[in-house]
């Protein structure tokens, strides 16, 4: 029987890349999205190569989650890979000039709805165990801090730090966790982010090669296919335009 990887938010980005690359080896998917008319047509887009179940599903509505996560049918209940892949950035703004609704929103998301599925799975990644993969996706926003990033930064930063301990509670189990973390990639997120302001989009992105959906969804396959007795524990991935800057000094 083929393999099962959950993916969340798997209606544009990475979730769609990775849901097209585990569809190309033949594994049954799990999609789950908030958008029902790109579910659909993605569901299928990828029927012709493996078995696909989908649920619109917004994570950051617990009591839906664990229903979903309940109501699985078989071939799809038995879940081999979780690919918490749903999250977002919003705004750009300083602090002091943010959205208090808009830093909710990513707490929701990028935190609650990513502890919410994981925890709805775990029971049956734990009785799966040797070579189960959770893969969570971070950002190098945990990582770097930059202007503007205030609530994004800090719920990527939780993302890897619960990653680690959560491979430290599954010691033994055989469940493996790893906590990706892309630097400049080029999806809808920008798009997300800016309100859908184009050009601030093709400003970004113009010359600088970023990672695509297809790199991304690359890498989570590679991980998840790792031989058993290994583990990716946090890996950070940027195109090589990205680097670093020098601290900001203000002179006075």
């Amino acid at each position: 029987m083929p393999n099962t990887a959950f993916i969340t938010g798997a209606t544009s980005g990475f979730g769609r890349a990775c849901a097209r690359r585990f569809a190309a080896a033949g594994w049954n998917l799990v999609l789950c999205g908030r958008r029902v008319d790109r579910l659909d047509t993605l569901q299928a887009e990828l029927e012709t190569q493996c078995a696909v179940h989908s649920v619109c599903l917004d994570v950051r509505e617990t009591p839906a989650v664990q229903a979903a996560v309940a109501a699985l049918p078989e071939p799809f209940s038995d879940v081999h890979v979780l690919v918490n892949n749903a999250g977002l950035a919003l705004g750009t703004a300083p602090a002091q000039d943010c959205d208090l609704e808009q830093w909710h929103r990513m707490i929701d998301t990028n935190i609650k709805g990513l502890t919410t599925v994981t925890h709805a799975l775990l029971p049956r990644l734990v009785a799966r165990g040797r070579g189960t993969s959770i893969i969570n996706i971070g950002s190098v926003a945990g990582h770097w801090p930059y202007p503007g990033g205030n609530v994004y930064c800090g719920s990527k930063a939780f993302v890897e730090q619960f990653s680690l301990a959560l491979r430290s509670d599954l010691q033994g189990s055989g469940v493996r966790v790893s906590c990706l973390a892309p630097g400049l990639s080029e999806s809808e997120f920008t798009l997300v982010r800016t309100g859908g302001d184009q050009a601030a989009y093709d400003a970004l992105y113009a010359g600088a090669e970023p990672i695509q959906p297809e790199d991304i969804a690359d890498t989570v396959f590679w991980l998840a296919t790792l031989p058993p007795h290994l583990n990716v524990n946090a890996l950070e991935l940027m195109p090589v335009s990205q680097s670093w800057s020098p601290f900001t000094i203000t002179r006075r």
